[in-house]
């Protein structure tokens, strides 16, 4: 049976499949499929949606994890499935056998992002050249990693998780070695894995910066969207409340 049949696609949907289907609009949006226009105007309707047959026309034309309309939340997952990336809890995201130990460039660029396996001893150099090394989705191999950056004339940009533990202990000779702690704060997470960013910059730069997910920042705005929605509902309640003991 299909959500094409009639009884399925005019049944009353729950708030977990509303919010399933919000969940796959994020990653659309996330993964470049949606721009944020389009996603803002597929997200109010999904809140409002009020059976299957309008849920079902929002994710359409987005790849689906199943062939029903959503999962339902408690569907037991596959035997050894784990989630990866990072929507995984650290503890899953530590022990993997390492994708990457390294990455170099010489005028030209680098890059390690999204979900990846950082080797527990990484050494980064960019000679003339830009590196980006993003752990916000990586796994581990090891719990304490090693990140060994070296750049001449260049720079190396790290991007980490608000809730890693990470040292910085890298030094710059007429260039910049540090933690932007202006980035994205959080408590370290106690089970997160210790990250050490050491080696040293040459008329260049190597920089740390804390930054959420983009899956992340999403579910914030969206929670404080939906927030204010709260709020104004609630203040209009009050005044029909007042207008209605006045008369």
């Amino acid at each position: 049976m299909t959500s094409d049949l009639p009884e399925i696609r005019d049944m009353r949907a729950s708030d977990a499949e509303r919010e399933r289907v919000a969940e796959r609009l994020r990653d659309a949006v996330a993964e470049g499929r949606l721009d944020m226009e389009e996603f803002g105007e597929r997200l109010d309707a999904a809140y409002k949606a009020r059976t299957h047959g309008e849920l079902e026309p929002l994710v359409r034309d987005l790849p689906a994890p199943a062939p029903d309309l959503v999962p339902a939340p408690d569907r037991p997952t596959a035997p050894g499935a784990v989630p990866v990336g990072g929507d995984a809890p650290w503890a899953q995201r530590i022990g993997r056998p390492a994708s990457s130990r390294g990455g170099f460039a010489f005028w030209g660029g680098f890059g390690r992002k999204g979900t990846w396996t950082v080797g527990r001893r990484f050494t980064a150099v960019a000679v003339m050249a830009g590196g980006e090394i993003d752990l916000r989705e990586a796994s581990f191999e090891d719990r304490e990693t090693v990140i060994r950056c070296i750049t001449v004339m260049g720079g190396i940009e790290v991007t980490v998780p608000p809730d890693l533990h990470v040292d910085v202990q890298g030094f710059g000779f007429m260039g910049g070695f540090a933690e932007n702690h202006r980035s994205a704060t959080a408590e370290i997470a106690p089970d997160s894995p210790r990250v050490i960013v050491t080696g040293f910059a040459l008329l260049g730069g190597v920089g740390v910066e804390r930054k959420l997910r983009k899956a992340d920042k999403l579910r914030l705005k969206e929670a404080r969207r939906r927030a204010r929605l709260e709020k104004r509902e609630q203040r209009r309640t009050e005044r029909r409340e007042a207008r209605g003991s006045l008369e």
